[in-house]
Order: C-alpha cells, then structure tokens, then sequence
C-alpha cells in the first residue's frame, strides 16, 4: 500500500513519466537517432532506480569473465561525482575526484590492466576510448540505460530483491528514473543483493512479476553477494578487531551491517553519508577520536577509493582502516546461463 506522502506526489510522478516515456518514443521512433558500433560488442549494465543497485560489483564479474574468455575488455562510465567534465581515460595519476569513485575503484581492482575512461557523452567517449585503446574487442558501459543516444548490443538491467522496481513509482513519489515499461529495453534482468537461500518459488514469482514489463522472452537471473577478506587501507594496520566502526558512503548500507554482525563482528557505531559522500579529514578525525583499543574502522571497497584521497592520506595512515571486497555470485544455474546469453556476441580468442 502507497504511503500518503507518495500518493501526493503521485501527480508529479506522472508528470515526470510522461516527458521520460516521450522521450523514449523518439528514440524508438528513430526521431532521434541512436549510435550502434559494429566495431566491437557494446554491453550495458544499468537500472531502472536511482541508487545502489549494485553496478560496480556486477560490471566487475562481466569484466573478469571477459578476461576469461580472452576477450580484451574496457569500461566506460559517465564517472559520477567527478570534479573534471569531458572524456578522460584512467590512470595511476586519477583520484576519485578526477573520475569518480567507481571508475577510480574498477581502475584500481584490475590494477591499470583494464582501460577505464569517463564521459558524460557516452557516444563521444566510445569514440574515444576506441581510439584510445585500439585492442579493445568488447566494451562494457557502467550506468547508461537511460543514455538512449547509444544503442548497445546487450542490456543488462538489475534490480534489487528488497526494492524490485515492479513496486516502484517514478521519480519524486519513488525512486524510478522511468516508467516500469523501460524494462522491455532489457536483454536480460538480474535481481541483485538476493538472500543465498531464495527459494525456487520466490524466483518464480519475481521472474512472472518483471515479465509483466520486460519481454516475455528476457531471461531473468538471480545473484547475491559474497565478502571478502578485509583489506588494510594502510601498510601498517594492525590486524582488524572484532568491535567495529562500520565507514559507509553508500546507498544501501543494510547487506554490509548484516553480513558484518552474522560473521561475528560488534558495530559499535555506524558513521553513516550519502551515496558518492567526499569525506572531510574532520570527519575522518571524529571517528578516530572515538575509536577505543582494540576497535578497527571498516568501510566499502567503493567508500575505500574516496577515502585514498591526497588530502586524506595522513590521517587515513593513522587509523586501523579496512574495506571488504564484494564479489558476485549467481544463484541457481546463473552463472551458466548469463555465458550462453553473451556468447553469441564474441568470436573466439585466445587467452593470453
């Protein structure tokens, strides 16, 4: 049932539907043009929600799993949050706030081997990220589902178990960019951040749900998330305790706390900021200062690439800071089944 505060905004919902699905049917139209690049496959990973559907992570299993394939992959992100406009391609010299948190920590996580670049104009910044990296066989686009002015070969939509945009509303009465029909652009759609124990009939259910607005034809798959180790920020960190002050900048910090306290670990307080939040050194020195003996700083591996700032290194040197490493996981015969859709796009090549 709709709360009353999103029944009275449902009006401007409607409002803001209507010059999106307008939008949208010129481009369907061909009234304006959509760029397809027959030079290499375009895979896009993107949503229908603003916030935190899990992109980064999810672009980050595409990517490895090109790499396993032989294929030699890039990414392009609009680079949110950045300080700098226009094409800009990655490299060791980057801060977030030159290309964006994301892109800093895809960057950093295939350590330079992987071109990153940014650009609002994605159109533009294919071009030159073509040019850029010459090898490049395949191209993966972070974030551009609603960037109609490129027309990918594949688009991957996510949407999260706990929030499926099937009961979403647009935006400002929720949280959709587009109306739900948006999801017929799908090639396939993930329901991200799901419980490893969801049920048969639970996939079943939600499967029958986003058919509603997806094609009847778009596969529909299922994946969660696994931690890992964590990882010190600094050399000299000590081995992490287990009462915590959980560090977050994201959209949803829920699946951290709760994976957190089910490995056994204390949250003593939770310094929680906005998704993309550029951390102050004086709000790094206000966790330090109620940090007690034996108690460490956890954070995000997205939340660790802001926090690798020039500005912030000296107090980040001094306090015991760690991020856990999120990997994806699909469940059921996911992790077969996502292949088999993408293979076709590929030619063969040998793993170097």
């Amino acid at each position: 049932m709709p709360s009353l505060l999103t029944l009275v905004l449902l009006p401007f919902s409607w409002l803001y539907a209507t010059v999106m699905a307008v939008r949208n049917g010129l481009y369907a139209t061909g009234i304006k043009p959509s760029t397809s690049f027959a030079e290499v496959p375009v895979i896009n990973v993107g949503n229908l929600r603003v916030g935190g559907t899990g992109k980064t992570p999810h672009v980050a299993w595409l990517v490895n799993w090109l790499l396993a394939q032989g294929q030699r992959p890039a990414m392009l992100s609009r680079g949110y949050g950045r300080r700098t406009q226009g094409y800009r391609l990655a490299s060791a010299a980057d801060t977030a706030a030159t290309i964006g948190d994301e892109p800093l920590q895809q960057w950093r996580h295939f350590q330079g081997s992987v071109p990153v670049a940014v650009c609002e104009d994605r159109t533009a910044g294919i071009r030159q990220l073509l040019r850029d990296a010459p090898a490049t066989s395949t191209l993966v686009l972070d974030d551009a589902y609603q960037h109609r002015r490129v027309q990918p070969s594949f688009n991957i939509l996510l949407t999260e178990q706990a929030r499926p945009f099937y009961q979403d509303f647009v935006l400002p009465a929720g949280r959709l960019r587009e109306r739900r029909a948006g999801a017929r652009r799908a090639d396939l759609v993930v329901v991200t951040k799901c419980e490893p124990t969801l049920s048969e009939a639970k996939r079943q259910e939600m499967t029958r749900c986003i058919r509603r607005y997806a094609r009847p034809t778009t596969a529909v798959l299922f994946s969660t998330y696994e931690y890992g180790a964590p990882v010190p920020l600094a050399a000299n960190a000590p081995a992490e305790g287990k009462e915590i002050v959980l560090l977050t900048g994201i959209a949803q910090p829920a699946p951290l706390r709760e994976f957190l306290e089910t490995a056994g670990y204390r949250i003593v307080q939770h310094a929680r900021f906005s998704d993309h939040h550029t951390f102050s050194v004086a709000e790094l020195e206000a966790v330090a200062a109620q940090l007690q003996p034996g108690q460490s700083v956890f954070t995000t591996e997205k939340d660790a690439a802001r926090l690798r700032e020039p500005a912030l290194a000296a107090v980040v040197a001094r306090l015991p800071l760690f991020y856990l490493p999120i990997h994806v996981r699909f469940l059921a015969d996911g992790a077969v089944r996502l292949p088999e859709l993408l293979m076709p796009y590929f030619q063969p090549h040998a793993v170097v």
